[in-house]
C-alpha cells in the first residue's frame, strides 16, 4: 500500500540542473571565424584567397625582416655583413634616427627641448580628448602653445609672455563686449589683442635673445617628424575654429560675410594644396608690410591652416544642415540670442555629428604635412629624399627607410582614427 501510494506522487526537484554549456560553434574565435570568415561561399572562397596572399607577402618579407643587420656604418657593410642573404639594413635606422626624428640641424644637446614639449603636449590635450578630466586643467592646455614655443625655438622668454598678454587683453574685452554684440566682442578683443602684440613686440629689444635662458634656434633647422607633427598639431587646432567660423558666415543672413566665405571655401577647395605651398614659399610675404621678415614656417602654417579650414567649414556645416528646424526654434523660445543658441544648443550637436569628417580631415592633412618637403622644408620625407639618401653610406636604401616613415605615420593616424570612434560610442545618446 505504502509501495503504491509513494508512486502516485509527483516528483518535484529542489535542486536546478547546472545549464548545458553551448555549442563551440556559438561562442569564443570559432564563433567569429564562422561569421566573419566562412558565413558564405564567397566569403569562404575570399578568405582562403586572403590567407594565401598573406602567406606569400609573410614569406617574403618575414626572412627580409629577421635577417635585418642593426649595427652598421653603411650600405656596403651590411652587405658584407649579410653575406650574399636576403636581409634588411636595419642600421640606417640606427645610425640617423636623431635626424629622422629631429632633422639634421636642430641642436644634439637640445633634444629635451622637444622631447620635454611632447611631453607637456600629453597633458595638455588630455583635458579636451577626455571630457571628464577637472576643468581646471584646461588651465594648462591654455598655456601650452607658449610654453611650447618657448621650449622648441628658445630666445628671450619675453617674446611668449607678450603673445600671452595679448589673448588675456583680447579675452578681457571680449568677456566686456560680447553681451552687447558677439560680431563686436570678436573683433574688439582681436583689434586689442593686435595692438598688444605690435607694441609688446617693439618693445622687446633684439640683444636679449643672446643672453636668454634658452638657446635660440631658428625655423630653417626644424626636421624630421618633429616638423611633421609640430604642422600637423598647430594646423589641426587652428583650423577647427577657423572652420567653424566659416561654416556660421556661410550660412549667415548678411550677404557679405557670406559670399566672402563662400569665395573663401570654393577657392581654397579648388586648389591643390602643393599650389599653396609654393605660394606660401614664394609670394605670401610680399602680402606682409614691408621690411619685415616672414618666418617660413608661420607662412606655411597659414597655408595649410586656410587649406584645412575650409575643408573642415563644409564638415561642420553639413552638420547644421542635418539638425532639425525645431533645434533653432527652441533656441528663440528660450530667449537666447545667436552667440548662446549656437555655443549652448546648436554647436555641440552639430559638431557631434561631424565628427567622422573632421577627423577624415585632420587624418587626411597630418599626412599632406609631407608634402613641405618640396618647398626645402626637411621633414621626415625630405630628409630621407634628401639628406640621408644623398650621403654615399646609405645611398640605395629605400624600404627601410620609407617603412619606417610609413610606421610612425600609421601609429598617429591610427591612434586618431581609434581616438574618434571611441568619442562617437561616448556621445552615442540619441537612442536610449
Amino acid at each position: 500500500m505504502s509501495d503504491t501510494h509513494a508512486q502516485s506522487v509527483a516528483f518535484v526537484r529542489d535542486t536546478q540542473i547546472p545549464p548545458s554549456p553551448p555549442p563551440a560553434s556559438e561562442v569564443g574565435p570559432i564563433k567569429w571565424m564562422r561569421e566573419n570568415l566562412f558565413a558564405t561561399i564567397p566569403n569562404t572562397i575570399l578568405t582562403v584567397v586572403a590567407l594565401y596572399v598573406i602567406y606569400v607577402i609573410l614569406a617574403k618579407t618575414l626572412p627580409w625582416m629577421l635577417n635585418g643587420v642593426w649595427t652598421s656604418s653603411s650600405l656596403t657593410e651590411c652587405r658584407e655583413a649579410l653575406e650574399g642573404a636576403t636581409g634588411a639594413c636595419f642600421a640606417v635606422l640606427s645610425e640617423r634616427w636623431h635626424q629622422l626624428l629631429y632633422g639634421f640641424k636642430y641642436p644634439y644637446t637640445e633634444y629635451w627641448r622637444p622631447n620635454l614639449t611632447f611631453l607637456l603636449f600629453v597633458f595638455a590635450v588630455a583635458p579636451i580628448l577626455f571630457y571628464r578630466l577637472p576643468r581646471k586643467l584646461l588651465l594648462g592646455t591654455a598655456l601650452f602653445p607658449f610654453v611650447a614655443y618657448w621650449l622648441i625655438w628658445g630666445g628671450t622668454i619675453l617674446i611668449p609672455l607678450v603673445a600671452l598678454a595679448g589673448f588675456v587683453a583680447g579675452a578681457a574685452v571680449y568677456q566686456r563686449l560680447v553681451a552687447g554684440s558677439f560680431a563686436m566682442g570678436f573683433f574688439g578683443g582681436v583689434a586689442v589683442a593686435l595692438i598688444v602684440w605690435v607694441i609688446g613686440g617693439k618693445l622687446i629689444p633684439e640683444s636679449m635673445s643672446d643672453n636668454a635662458l634658452l638657446m635660440a634656434v631658428p625655423s630653417r633647422d626644424l626636421g624630421g617628424f618633429m616638423l611633421n607633427f609640430m604642422l600637423g598639431v598647430t594646423c589641426v587646432s587652428l583650423s577647427l575654429p577657423l572652420g567653424i567660423v566659416l561654416a556660421l558666415g556661410r550660412q549667415s543672413s548678411m550677404p557679405l560675410i557670406k559670399w566672402i566665405c563662400v569665395i573663401f571655401i570654393e577657392f581654397i577647395r579648388g586648389v591643390p594644396l602643393i599650389t599653396l605651398l609654393f605660394v606660401a614659399s614664394v609670394m605670401l610675404a610680399y602680402f606682409f608690410p614691408p621690411g619685415t621678415t616672414t618666418d617660413l614656417f608661420l607662412r606655411v602654417v597659414i597655408m595649410i591652416t586656410m587649406f584645412a579650414s575650409a575643408y573642415i567649414a563644409e564638415v561642420i556645416r553639413g552638420g547644421l544642415a542635418a539638425l532639425p528646424r525645431g533645434q533653432y526654434e527652441a533656441a528663440d523660445s528660450l530667449g537666447l540670442d545667436y552667440a548662446q543658441a549656437m555655443r549652448l544648443i546648436i554647436l555641440p550637436q552639430a559638431l557631434k555629428i561631424s565628427i567622422p569628417g573632421i577627423v577624415n580631415v585632420a587624418v587626411g592633412l597630418f599626412k599632406d604635412t609631407t608634402l613641405v618637403s618640396v618647398i626645402s622644408m626637411f621633414d621626415l620625407v625630405g630628409m630621407i629624399r634628401g639628406p640621408i639618401l644623398a650621403s654615399t653610406e646609405w645611398s640605395g636604401v629605400y624600404w627601410e627607410l620609407f617603412g619606417f616613415a610609413a610606421l610612425l605615420f600609421f601609429v598617429v593616424c591610427y591612434g586618431i582614427s581609434q581616438y574618434s570612434q571611441w568619442l562617437e560610442r561616448q556621445l552615442a545618446t540619441d537612442h536610449h
